[in-house]
């Protein structure tokens, strides 16, 4: 009997025209802080957002008009119930790599060049102190904070890069099957 390793595939990206709608707006490392303060801003203003954070990111969620902007964020819009880059297109399908990094049901799910996230879906907030632990100098990155607003999101492997689609490329994660 032989055993082999589970398919795994590669996730390329396309340029997409036109781009989708934003429904989300991403930060990860440094640019946490910024993206924090000015999602705080918005929900001053009367803005209703839905906020995930953890492992050096912070998702902020809501309609395209309420969404922040900052310095080195991406926004992102829905393909198939996946938060992918306005401006770029998985292939294979967002679907497919929905089901491949197991975000089931109702859960919150993120592709992007080098990452894939999974989390619960926040409820929406009009509290701006539920940023005041990502503005700052204070702001280290870390998701065992504790904070009760945040979900920790999942991310899968690091990224290959692919320069022939203007993406780098992300290894399948291993879930015992290629999705169909």
């Amino acid at each position: 009997m032989t055993v082999t390793a589970p398919p795994s595939f590669a996730l390329r990206w396309e340029r997409r025209e036109p781009p989708l709608p934003a429904a989300a707006v991403l930060a990860l490392g440094a640019a946490v802080p910024a993206l924090a303060v000015a999602a705080r801003e918005r929900l001053v203003g009367g803005a209703r957002l839905g906020v995930v954070a953890g492992d050096g990111a912070l998702l902020v969620l809501g309609a395209e008009t309420d969404l922040p902007w900052a310095d080195g964020t991406r926004y992102l819009g829905l393909d198939a119930g996946v938060l992918v880059p306005t401006t770029g297109r998985p292939r294979p399908t967002a679907a497919l790599w929905r089901t491949a990094v197991g975000a089931e049901g109702d859960r919150l799910c993120v592709l992007l060049p080098g990452h894939a996230l999974v989390a619960d879906p926040p409820p929406p907030t009009t509290d701006p102190a539920a940023l005041d632990p990502y503005t700052g100098d204070a702001y280290t990155g870390d998701a065992s904070s504790g904070d009760a607003h945040t979900t920790a999101p999942h991310t899968t492997a690091p990224h290959t890069g692919d320069a022939s689609a203007g993406y780098p490329a992300v290894p399948a994660p291993s879930t015992g099957s290629a999705p169909r």
